[in-house]
């Protein structure tokens, strides 16, 4: 349990709610809005309830609320004001940031509640697109400056894992209703991080194709059939961290050469790995996505 962090630094503070450090120092001198621990040598640490009141501190005061005015409510109240104050445009924000919380304190309770909430109101593709994708590119940011430990990465990447695939589920149900393509979902050799590839399973199903799921760390070799099966083949693959820089160009012709034998087939690439791609080396079956949205608008 060692790994699980429940003390925070400052700098934890400023990257979990926005508040620039020197911000939070002023507001906690003024108002004594936080009550951190000192070390030894006078370090500021603050324990996840400080946290806690800090992003709920954050919201209000986004919405008018000075700070000198929030420092006189008694401890009840502020997050009673943060329930009243959410409206549509601030909803995503506290739900945000709910979320946060529910990941620092491995609260699946909190996760549900607030997922639940959020879909009374919206579709899961809204949900995923305006909620989780920027916590997913904030809990990669916060994991890579040491904020939270990979627990806590984990912990909430199994749940947005966990309600991608109870909704993928719900659609595999369905018969689908476009036969122009098939879609293989594939990820290369080596390469694991498929939640994304997981997320464009949901979304080329719920356009009603047909989809064939594969997942993590598939070899080349293992594609060369489906061609033969389906027309019109679709691979999509997403490349976070496979292949490795020098090896791009080398598998994008290989594939042409060996997995792209009907004219029909096309592979379909996201990812950062794919700005190493070399354009003179790939054929027109050979398409590069920059954003999630541009491979929706191409389906």
């Amino acid at each position: 349990m060692n790994s699980i962090k429940s003390v925070f630094s400052i700098k934890d503070l400023e990257n979990l709610s926005g508040i620039k450090a020197h911000t939070i120092r002023i507001w906690e001198k003024r108002y004594n809005i936080l009550e951190p621990m000192r070390t030894d040598t006078n370090i500021r640490l603050y324990d996840i309830e400080n946290l806690q009141k800090l992003l709920n501190i954050t919201l209000l005061h986004s919405h008018g609320y000075k700070i000198s005015k929030i420092s006189k409510f008694p401890p009840e109240k502020i997050p009673q004001l943060v329930k009243g104050i959410i409206s549509e445009k601030s909803a995503n924000n506290h739900a945000l940031n709910a979320f946060k919380m529910a990941m620092m304190n491995f609260d699946q309770h909190l996760f549900l509640t607030t997922y639940n909430s959020l879909l009374a109101e919206k579709s899961f593709s809204v949900v995923f697109n305006e909620i989780f994708i920027p916590l997913l590119n904030e809990i990669g940011m916060l994991w890579q400056i040491g904020t939270i430990t990979p627990s806590h990465e984990h912990f909430i990447s199994y749940l947005i894992r966990q309600k991608l695939l109870s909704n993928i589920e719900k659609l595999q149900l369905q018969e689908p209703t476009n036969d122009e393509k098939v879609f293989v979902l594939y990820l290369p050799s080596n390469e694991i991080h498929e939640l994304a590839l997981i997320y464009l399973n949901y979304e080329i199903l719920s356009r009603g194709y047909k989809t064939i799921y594969l997942g993590q760390s598939i070899p080349m070799d293992n594609l060369k059939d489906f061609s033969q099966y389906f027309e019109n083949t679709i691979f999509l693959s997403y490349w976070t961290v496979y292949p490795e820089l020098d090896e791009t160009d080398s598998y994008v012709q290989k594939f042409q050469n060996e997995i792209l034998t009907a004219d029909s087939s096309q592979l379909w690439i996201l990812g950062k790995m794919t700005k190493y791609i070399n354009p003179e080396n790939q054929d027109d079956r050979i398409t590069i996505f920059p954003t999630f949205q541009e491979v929706l608008n191409k389906i």
